[in-house]
This record gives C-alpha cells, structure tokens and sequence, in this order.
C-alpha cells in the first residue's frame, strides 16, 4: 500500500479491532470545546463526540439547545484507561457548583450507562469531596440519549487551523470524519495544548496498525503547518 492509497478507514482498522470491548461515557462539564480537546488528547480515548443530553427538549441544536447541557460523549478503552479515571480527570477539570447560568447549558453533568459505572461515580465523588475541599453538586442520572451538535462544533480547535486542515483533506475529505476518529481527537487535543509531539509520537508507535501506517501518520504529524 503506497501512502497515496491510505485513507482514515485503513489506517484505523487496527486501532479498531477492538472496538467491541469498548465503553461510554457521558459527562457535562462547561463549553464541550474544551472538553473535547483535553479528553480526545489522553490515551484509551477512541472517540469523542459533542453534542446535547440532560434535558427533554426534542431535536435540540446550539441554537435551540432548550432544557439540554452541553456534553461530551467519550468511547474508551477500559483496558487502557479506568472509567474511574476519566470521572477524576472530569472533577478536576471544572467546577461542579457552578449555578445554571444559561439555564442548563453549562451545568456540571454527569450520565452513568451501567451500574457499575454509578457505583464509581458515587465512590470517587466522595474521594474527589475530599481533594477539593468541598462538596459536589454534580448532577447524576441514568444515560438516555444524546443528541449530536453540529458538524462545526466537532474537533472545535483543530478546525482553527485551516492550514493543517488542507494538508489532512487526502485522508479527511470530508469534515465529518473528523468526528470519529482518533488520530483526529489527539490532533484537536495537540493544538489545545494537551500533550507533546514526543508523547504523541511515542502512543502512535503503540497502536495497533502496521508500521507502514505508523511511519505515514508520524510523517503527516510532523509535517502539519499550522
């Protein structure tokens, strides 16, 4: 396969392979743009999408977000990174006790999807209580849908730069791959500030895909304009 011949789906395939064990999380945490870059950055992180949960309003939109939050959903490995992790990275990076300006839009929010996963939820509260000195109005409720916002709000800061975006149109001809996939969830996190070229090398050399894609998605990497 020459480096013309690649695309997203190919070069992925293997990062894929097991996607059947993966995991979801819900969470609400302020403007999902942040969000978006500082979890799409950390490793056992697959996917991240933003979008709207919480509320009732049907077909919600940015525009007409009505009684949703801004949420974003993550797919992640567990055999790489913990759910009770990602709730610790989540704590640690908003503040929960905010008041609902803007109504819902921005409230500190989290959906468990199993119950397993409401049972970290209540132990890791009471641990993060305790690192933050103060008690965690975070909302918690059962998962029951998510609604995804649109194409313009995905990978939100790597979209900024229009330069890097022409050089990855061979591989992303349309925009909304970007929304699924993983390298494009650690470029959005890279422009955000959220890891190293040298660590982002190092997690490409890690993924399961062969060393032909390694060294394209390396090469195409390092030689981004931004």
């Amino acid at each position: 396969m020459t480096y013309q011949q690649m695309t997203i789906e190919t070069i992925e395939k293997g990062i894929y392979l097991s996607e059947e064990n993966w995991e979801v999380a819900t969470l609400g945490m302020g403007c999902f743009w942040g969000p978006d870059a500082r979890f799409g950055s950390m490793a056992g992180i697959m996917r991240t999408r933003v979008g709207f949960a919480g509320g009732t309003t049907p077909m919600p939109s940015y525009r007409t977000m009505g009684d949703h939050t801004e949420t974003i959903q993550i797919e992640y490995d567990p055999q790489v990174i913990s759910y009770a992790n990602i709730l610790k990275e989540f704590w640690r990076n908003h503040y929960p006790n905010r008041d609902n300006y803007k109504g819902r839009q921005y409230i500190s929010l989290v959906h468990y999807h199993t119950d397993l996963q409401r049972q970290a939820i209540e132990a890791i509260r009471k641990e993060m209580e305790t690192e933050l000195g103060e008690s965690i109005e975070t909302e918690i409720s059962l998962f029951s849908q998510f609604t995804l916002a649109e194409e313009r709000h995905q990978k939100y800061y790597l979209k900024r730069y229009p330069k890097a975006l022409d050089q990855l149109a061979a591989l992303y001809p349309n925009k909304e791959m970007l929304v699924d996939s993983t390298f494009a969830a650690r470029l959005n996190g890279f422009v955000k500030g959220f890891g190293t070229k040298d660590s982002l090398q190092k997690e490409i050399n890690q993924w399961s895909i062969g060393e032909t894609e390694k060294a394209f998605l390396t090469k195409l990497f390092l030689s981004l304009k931004w």
